[in-house]
């Protein structure tokens, strides 16, 4: 039997066996299985070894270990190489190679919701894993015109531009376009306003911000990479102001279809009967 993982921290919440299974069934992949574990720092070793070794065939990973597993693995993309968040590892010629589907999954769905993020301003909430793929979506001679970014631990942030700040000449983009602003604290009113942390993962949990600035914004946009529950509060409060709202589902699903991709060379196909099933 092929095993297939997602792990993380807390992982409970995750419908990646549920989707992945139905591919594996779909496309006749009857000798493979995809479960969820819940794992601490001190496993991703052993599970990156596990790979190496066949004893699982491919991993994703999610919060809060994005971050952490890129040390681990033997090689990955240039890419990938820069933003140091992998959520995707598949063995290949004997390496454990770390991919990120995140970015181009993010970028799809904004194009599938007719969204250009070209000189627009954008508000980045959390500076965790799945963030630097974010930015580099914006990061880049045609993206936003300024990214405002903020971190419960402001300290993250600032690692984050410094970070970025040093790729500012190769992406032809001005030193001033990433503002880091405090916890809590207002930006300029925004185009996009994303939800990159795991506040709202749990039904009562709220976020530490004001956005009364945006009642009856027609055209702002919150975003939640979170995808269940369908509604965080950061949506439901959205949605009561009269904003755009989008949660994670359709990020997940083409994160999810380029991973199952990478391990199988089947592109599975995202219809109404996908879409309904994450429901």
């Amino acid at each position: 039997m092929n095993k297939y993982l997602v792990i993380g921290n807390p992982i409970a919440h995750s419908l990646s066996p549920l989707l992945h299974n139905y591919w594996f069934k779909k496309y006749k992949f009857l000798d493979s299985i995809y479960e969820k574990k819940k794992v601490e720092k001190k496993d991703l070793k052993k599970i990156v070894e596990q790979i190496k070794n066949d004893e699982i065939k491919g991993v994703n990973v999610t919060v809060p270990f994005k971050r952490e597993i890129f040390d681990l693995i033997d090689t990955a993309p240039h890419e990938v190489q820069f933003t140091k968040s992998v959520n995707t590892l598949v063995k290949e010629n004997d390496k454990v190679v770390g991919y990120n589907t995140d970015q181009e999954g993010f970028e799809i769905s904004l194009e599938e919701n007719e969204w250009d993020f070209k000189n627009k301003k954008v508000f980045i909430i959390g500076a965790g894993g799945v963030t630097p793929s974010i930015l580099s979506s914006f990061i880049r001679a045609d993206g936003a015109e300024k990214i405002y970014l903020s971190n419960r631990t402001r300290s993250k942030a600032e690692e984050l531009k410094k970070f970025w700040d040093k790729a500012i000449d190769f992406y032809q983009m001005n030193k001033d376009t990433i503002e880091i602003i405090d916890w809590g604290e207002k930006s300029e009113l925004c185009d996009l306003i994303i939800n990159t942390t795991s506040v709202g993962l749990t039904r009562d949990e709220k976020l530490d911000f004001d956005f009364s600035d945006y009642n009856n914004n027609k055209e702002a946009l919150f975003y939640d990479l979170i995808y269940n529950p369908k509604e965080t509060n950061f949506l439901k409060e959205a949605r009561i102001r009269e904003n755009k709202t989008m949660n994670g589902k359709m990020m997940f699903l083409w994160q999810a279809h380029l991973a199952f991709k990478k391990w199988t060379g089947v592109s599975p196909k995202i219809d109404q009967e996908v879409i309904k099933l994450l429901d």
